[in-house]
């Protein structure tokens, strides 16, 4: 018995593995935003809340 190969298949399979790489590094390549203006993000949002002392949770 001979063995068959399912060339579709392969094709599919090596397409959507390529398809996923490239959609990686489509996502990689959009840049980081890194100069954010602090002061102007806390203006748009109000006051923060004052830290409160954390309530301690236990699991019984």
């Amino acid at each position: 018995m001979g063995v068959t190969r399912l060339k579709r298949k392969d094709r599919k399979n090596k397409a959507r593995a390529n398809n996923k790489v490239a959609r990686i590094k489509q996502l990689l390549l959009t840049p980081v935003i890194k100069n954010v203006d602090m002061d102007e993000l806390r203006a748009q949002f109000g006051e923060a809340p004052k830290n409160k002392p954390a309530e301690e949770t236990s699991a019984e």
